[in-house]
């Protein structure tokens, strides 16, 4: 049942995404809207003119030509993220935080400002880690809603991105995230760092795992993870990547509400 809807690879996919395996299951006649963020490059410059032309500037990358992957961190933010802060900036490097609001956002505002000052992305993970696909469409919506709302008064703007907890998306969720404005965002490696406190496992599976355009799964909640970070940057550098959020990944597409963005 999957139709073709642009020039490139975006695609109506059917059922549920599993988190282990990122696997596509039949899931009766729902389906939802995906796209790699290669192809959303493409479709927007195939589209539009001034994309064609567009040039990175002040500083900015431009992953038509880069080698780029995204950085992203679930489940924050938590005691280990400002640490994880100091590294990003001694390593001159961005990333996306989809962070939760319960004890998360509600407990730590301060980190969620300095997240944002210092150029990082902010998006949403649901305000309790509800799956979403499970729970009624008005309480799904305000699992969302809640943390649109409360980073809204911490730093004065709403996140643009969500990631639907486990990777679980459907027809539905994705009307509900059309609705408030946000895109949906998977990932291709993921550490299962909620499994192990081995840094050094956790950097093995990320780097084993990591290809051009790719988008890493990785959580500041567990103790393992962030001192992981380090030797991952570090390799990720040596082997020609540059490391940026899941915007500067897309760019110059941008993100659109409802759709799920998949590597």
């Amino acid at each position: 049942m999957p139709k073709q809807i642009s020039a490139t690879r975006r695609s109506s996919v059917l059922g549920l995404l599993t988190a282990a395996s990122l696997a596509l299951a039949l899931s009766g006649c729902a389906s939802y809207d995906v796209t790699a963020p290669a192809d959303a490059r493409a479709d927007a410059a195939a589209t539009d003119t001034k994309a064609q032309d567009a040039k990175a500037g002040d500083g900015a990358v431009d992953c038509r030509k880069a080698k780029c992957v995204a950085l992203t961190f679930d489940a924050g933010p938590s005691e280990n993220t400002n640490r994880l802060l100091d590294i990003l900036k001694e390593n001159k490097a961005h990333a996306t935080f989809f962070m939760l609001g319960k004890n998360h956002i509600a407990e730590r505002p301060a980190e969620v400002k300095r997240i944002d000052a210092e150029g990082h992305e902010l998006a949403n993970h649901t305000w309790s880690h509800k799956i979403l696909t499970e729970i009624k469409p008005d309480e799904a919506k305000r699992e969302l809603s809640q943390v649109q709302e409360d980073v809204r008064k911490i730093t004065g703007k709403a996140p643009t991105l969500m990631r639907p907890p486990q990777g679980r998306t459907d027809e539905e969720v994705s009307k509900i995230s059309k609705e408030l404005g946000l895109a949906q965002v998977l990932w291709s490696v993921t550490a299962k760092d909620y499994q192990t406190t081995d840094s050094d496992l956790i950097t093995k599976r990320v780097l084993d795992q990591t290809k051009r355009d790719g988008i890493i799964l990785l959580h500041d909640i567990y103790k393992g993870t962030v001192p992981a970070v380090p030797g991952i940057l570090k390799e990720l550098k040596k082997r020609g990547y540059t490391v940026v959020t899941v915007s500067q990944l897309l760019s110059p597409a941008k993100p659109e509400p409802g759709m799920v963005y998949r590597p």
